[in-house]
């Protein structure tokens, strides 16, 4: 899991997270930088890693857009 900053967007990068670990980190993440909303998680091409995230955010009513396939936005909490 890596941490980032670009174009003061806080991006969290899932590449090499196992699926079993993917909803605490992201909501860990998300609560952790919740002050910084939008944020953006790097879910990837893969379709289980996007289901993760999705299923994360949305069993903690974290409201979420997908403006490209692999890259999750967290609107609002």
């Amino acid at each position: 899991m890596n941490v980032t900053e670009e174009n003061g967007i806080t991006h969290l990068d899932l590449h090499g997270l196992r699926h079993a670990d993917v909803s605490d980190e992201v909501i860990d993440f998300v609560f952790q930088y919740q002050n910084k909303i939008p944020l953006m998680i790097i879910c990837g091409n893969s379709n289980k890693m996007i289901e993760l995230v999705q299923e994360s955010l949305k069993s903690n009513s974290i409201m979420f857009s997908m403006p490209r396939f692999g890259i999750i936005r967290v609107e609002k909490l």
